[in-house]
């Protein structure tokens, strides 16, 4: 099946809920409902997410390897925010400095 993204950035899981295989089903459903409670907090995720919902509903990975995969890109975006925290320049004002100039 196809699993394409509606106008809202959602993925369409009404077609695996009405013609997929069982667990298919199963699957599309829980991620309708995880993706819907976002919704209404009014926060979209991600087109990575939606990715590894449209990969593990397929079955091709595993509940588990979705939150492993998203462990993992948790955690390269906080090394690369950590590292652009202390590679920053930021400019400092001459009057508001006590030296008058940064180091």
């Amino acid at each position: 099946m196809n699993m394409s993204n509606d106008k809202d950035g959602y993925l369409n899981f009404d077609e695996y809920i009405r013609q997929g295989e069982p667990a298919q089903r199963e699957r599309a459903e829980a991620w309708r409902v995880a993706i819907g409670l976002q919704a209404v907090d009014g926060l979209q995720v991600s087109d990575y997410l939606l990715e590894l919902a449209h990969r593990n509903i397929e079955g091709k990975i595993s509940i588990d390897e979705v939150i492993e995969l998203l462990k993992e890109r948790d955690a390269k975006k906080s090394r690369l925010k950590e590292y652009l925290s202390y590679t920053r320049i930021e400019a400092v004002d001459p009057i508001e400095s006590k030296m008058g100039r940064p180091i």
